[in-house]
């Protein structure tokens, strides 16, 4: 699928692995719709890459304001590539060291951003490609969720975080098998340690000892990387129902 003309949508597309996004795919020669909710930052990243590119503040748990955000993205040209980058992570064990339950709220809310957010998205947005003309072989469109490798190595206190981003590798293959009628594909990255703003808080000792533990190359992941790889996926049609670990071959120990 060639990129170039197309509509994009990226969720928490304002910051971290979404702008890094949302700049590869327009420089690429999308137009690109930026979901998130910092108005802020997201109307100013419109305004710098100009063109066709907008924003919309949306709360991805809300079906109603994401229908109405897949619907927008699609009005200048036609919809063909989402990416889930919108997330949230808790720290919390099950039970806290002096026995007290795992706050029900805040694993709700992992959840609800999570999970629940990546499907309105999914959902609204496979719908709104489906209805495209179809390219070489039949293909629609490409679908790109975010997960992450604490769906399969989760640590010590990342209980919520982990079993959202478990539920949304579990939803790649049935998501994939369900669109494969429409000519839609869908994947999934599994990012290990990224160098995103919440890293780049940790003293420096820290950074390069995070990247230590990385078998190959011993460095933090970058947005790019991410970015360039969301670019392969939409372009090569043979990708699909696949989750792909971007971590430097890393395996998370417990803790």
């Amino acid at each position: 699928m060639n990129i170039n003309g197309i509509a994009a949508l990226v969720t928490g597309g304002a910051s971290g692995l979404g702008e890094a996004t949302v700049r590869r795919l327009t420089a690429a020669g999308a137009q690109c719709t930026i979901i998130d909710r910092n108005a802020e930052r997201g109307e100013a990243l419109a305004k710098e890459l100009g063109g066709g590119t907008r924003f919309i503040t949306v709360d991805v748990t809300d079906p109603d304001q994401v229908a109405e955000a897949v619907s927008v993205a699609g009005e200048s040209a036609p919809l063909r590539v989402a990416v889930n980058c919108a997330g949230i992570g808790w720290v919390s064990r099950t039970i806290n060291k002096d026995g007290t339950p795992h706050d029900f709220g805040s694993f709700r809310t992992v959840i609800d951003v999570n999970v629940i957010g990546t499907f309105n998205v999914l959902r609204y947005a496979a719908s709104a490609i489906s209805k495209v003309e179809p390219l070489e072989f039949g293909e629609r469109g490409a679908i790109v969720n975010t997960a992450s490798i604490a769906a399969f190595d989760g640590q010590i206190g990342q209980l919520a975080y982990s079993a959202s981003k478990g539920a949304i590798v579990g939803m790649t293959l049935p998501a994939a098998r369900d669109l494969s009628a429409v000519g839609i594909r869908v994947c999934t990255i599994a990012p290990g340690l990224m160098d995103t703003p919440l890293l780049a808080l940790l003293p420096e000792p820290q950074r390069q000892a995070l990247a230590a533990g990385v078998n190959f190359p011993k460095r933090l992941g970058t947005a790019d990387d991410f970015a360039s790889l969301v670019e392969h996926i939409c372009e090569n049609g043979y990708l699909n129902g696949e989750v792909i670990r971007l971590d430097g071959g890393l395996r998370m120990p417990p803790k």
